[in-house]
């Protein structure tokens, strides 16, 4: 079970709460029995706990030693001593530690010298003449005792027991004990007693909801840190494959059910194992005669949860999917809205919207009615357990084999155990949803990226056709191509950090490529090879692969056939830091991160300087607009830059790539929001000051790529030409 692993995790802690339970679980079981102590023992018995009385009367010590059989006359003589002063027999120090024993041999003596008047043919004052005389031995004595217990109904060890504490009780006040006093005494101490039992328990419930929040609140931020780093580490075509939404919805929605179940199943689930299986015990001890109604009615309690169980669990797992469906349509929506207000599709979007949302209304609707049934359901059997109680037990009272507070404390005892059950009821409603996440973030957390490390990489001549020791580490803190400049500066080179800074060679050999859920290649046999420190620039109509390609340079997909080089060495043999460390990349649509003009610029790079941060806001053509922001590189940025303008979101996104001062960088169509002035001026700053790196553009206007060091024609994923802008002309009909 899922839930049960993940509460293993924190094994000590769990350890700690389950304890915490036993205990708190030993103190509230404790304490109806003290209760059935107060009403039998404290009321009825007038705090009198033991039929053998602490005092006795000379003639009632008489009569008893003469009615006890010889051995029970031996334990009562050796029990009791006589105080001349107070003029009667006093318990001695012997009596005390045999208690029991002297209960059993006093009580049918001390009941019979008690009833003796009201006993038919049973003359107490003649038979002890009798006895005194000879003429009646014991033995004579114990068989008629046992036809006056029969004729009296006194054969029944319970019914025996409470007489002779009345009898007890009689005999105090012929002695001229206060009773008053022993029942206030006893009162008072088993109330000190259930008092310190509810304190105990209070402390013992705080230590273990402390814990309980604790394990479920760590439980919900380990699984969230581990499904954070597995998605990070996702390749797009897993993201494609789960959907943005989809990991949204496991990563906040899900693992907020995951935790408040763990919280639960601490809380309720072992609390109600424990203290179920305390009262089960307890309930053996007190009247056994009657658990098979709380056995009918944990029969009656399964049967529903079971029934429950199985209609609910698949309308949960397709509940998920809905929710996951109306995140989804709703994301799309509010990113579209501009587009949907211009085409006046809000009606529309508002009927699909309203679909989704009646979808999961509908299968929510379901899954409660199914489980409003539960409470009601539970609430009727432990009535009906609570009524058969009363009628069976009543029985039993009347005639006299079980106390009052006997009963009490047996419809006490059942009910926690009802109860225990009912806990597991409330439990059922959430668990089997919060099963069904579990699942679906367990799916994402055990999900492996479909781009992984090889088991040999050759970093190493990656760093050495760079001109870089392997040792060498960059501002980043990870040994990377990015070491390059800093280290030729660490030791003192006369050159400059760009001057230092070699292209790097990519090739395609033959590559064929087409995503996870296409039956048709997006690429499709492609070859060419971009020099290093050259610039080569990709063109081709709308749906041509272009992007496909600056995709598969960064790995963020792996090639179906053929392979692609980095200075020589198949991609799939790098690891993928030292990689995408060797390259600057602008995505096709420019993102910004929530933060400052500053740390988006400096997003690539540990510890930028001013230096390289204006050198890079320069070349993309950013310093001038930067410069008339109020807090200038402080200014805020949105999430996603939606508060600045598409095109200053685009320079600022060129700026953050050409901040890392890599060895290649990848423009995927990064000039389209730019006017043709800021585009020549651009691409102008790029080759003077950036000359020796490798640039390959993907671009759509002619006039961006037409100063090209080559040109790659695409064309329904085919290389259709590759040249000069004046070559492309000539020979390619397509360009």
């Amino acid at each position: 079970m899922r839930i049960y692993r993940y509460l293993m995790e924190h094994k000590a802690a769990f350890l700690i709460v389950v304890l915490c339970f036993v205990v708190q679980a030993c103190c509230e079981l404790a304490l109806p029995k003290y209760t059935s102590n107060i009403v039998d023992v404290g009321i009825q018995q007038s705090g009198i706990e033991n039929p053998s009385p602490e005092v006795l009367s000379a003639d009632t010590y008489g009569v008893v030693t003469m009615l006890a059989p010889a051995d029970d006359e031996a334990t009562i003589r050796a029990s009791y001593d006589f105080d001349v002063d107070a003029g009667y027999y006093v318990l001695n120090a012997e009596g005390k530690a045999y208690r029991s024993v002297l209960d059993d041999a006093i009580s049918l003596p001390l009941v019979c010298s008690y009833y003796s008047q009201s006993i038919p043919d049973f003359d107490i004052a003649a038979l002890r003449q009798a006895y005194e005389a000879g003429q009646v031995t014991k033995a004579d004595i114990e068989q008629g005792l046992d036809q006056v217990l029969s004729s009296a109904g006194l054969d029944n060890d319970s019914l025996l027991s409470q007489q002779a504490t009345l009898a007890a009780k009689a005999e105090y006040d012929a002695c001229g004990v206060s009773t008053a006093d022993i029942q206030m005494d006893y009162l008072l101490h088993v109330g000190k007693i259930m008092i310190a039992l509810a304190a105990i328990a209070l402390i013992v419930h705080c230590i273990m909801n402390f814990f309980c929040c604790r394990n479920a609140t760590k439980i919900g931020r380990d699984l969230r840190s581990r499904f954070f780093k597995r998605v990070v580490d996702f390749s797009d075509a897993e993201v494609d494959t789960f959907s943005a939404a989809s990991l949204i919805t496991r990563g906040t929605n899900d693992i907020q059910q995951i935790q408040m179940v763990c919280m639960m199943a601490q809380r309720m689930v072992v609390y109600t194992v424990v203290i179920s299986i305390g009262a089960i015990i307890m309930v053996a001890q007190t009247n056994v005669s009657m658990s098979w109604i709380i056995g009918l009615a944990i029969v009656a309690i399964a049967l529903v949860i079971g029934i429950l169980f199985a209609v609910t669990m698949p309308k949960f797992k397709k509940m998920q999917a809905l929710i996951d469906k109306v995140n989804e349509v709703s994301r799309e929506i509010l990113t579209g809205l501009p587009v949907i207000r211009a085409f006046g599709r809000e009606d529309f979007e508002l009927e699909r919207f309203q679909t989704a949302n009646s979808n999961l209304m509908g299968t929510q609707l379901f899954t409660n009615r199914a489980m409003a049934f539960l409470m009601p359901t539970m609430m009727l059997v432990m009535n009906l357990v609570s009524v058969a109680i009363v009628w069976v037990g009543g029985h039993y009272v009347d005639l006299g084999t079980v106390q009052t507070g006997d009963l009490i404390a047996f419809i006490t005892y059942s009910m926690i155990i009802v109860m225990s059950f009912l806990m597991i009821g409330v439990i059922a409603v959430v668990f089997p949803r919060a099963n069904v996440a579990a699942q679906r973030v367990d799916e994402v957390i055990n999900t492996a990226s479909s781009i992984q490390d090889a088991l040999e990489v050759y970093d190493a001549q990656l760093f050495e056709a760079a001109g870089v020791a392997p040792g060498a580490t960059s501002a980043q803190g990870a040994t990377s191509v990015h070491a390059g400049p800093e280290a030729v500066r660490g030791n003192g080179a006369a050159k400059s950090a760009e001057e230092a800074v070699t292209g790097a060679e990519i090739r395609f050999n033959d590559v064929c490529f087409r995503y996870a859920d296409g039956c048709e290649n997006v690429l499709d046999h492609v070859s060419f090879c971009a020099p290093a420190g050259k610039t080569t620039a990709i063109i081709g109509s709308t749906g041509s692969g272009k992007s496909t390609i600056i995709r598969l340079i960064e790995r963020f997909y792996d090639v179906n056939e053929g392979s692609i080089e980095l200075d020589g060495i198949d991609i799939r043999h790098l690891s993928q830091k030292a990689l995408r460390s060797t390259f600057g990349y602008v995505p096709q649509k420019a993102f910004l991160f929530s933060g400052t003009i500053e740390s988006n610029v400096g997003y690539g790079v540990d510890g930028l300087t001013p230096a390289r941060r204006d050198q890079a806001l320069s070349i993309a053509q950013a310093a001038d607009f930067v410069a008339e922001k109020p807090e200038g590189v402080l200014e805020p940025i949105a999430q996603g830059g939606t508060n600045v303008s598409g095109g200053q979101r685009q320079r600022l996104a060129i700026a953050r790539a050409l901040a890392t001062n890599a060895r290649a960088y990848l423009f995927d169509d990064s000039f389209s929001a730019l006017d043709y002035k800021t585009d020549a001026k651009l691409r102008h700053d790029l080759q003077t000051q950036l000359a020796g790196r490798t640039v390959i553009i993907v671009a759509q206007r002619i006039s961006t790529i037409m100063n090209a060091d080559t040109i790659i024609v695409l064309d329904e994923g085919r290389v259709v030409g590759q040249g000069t802008h004046e070559q492309l002309l000539e020979g390619c009909e397509t360009y």
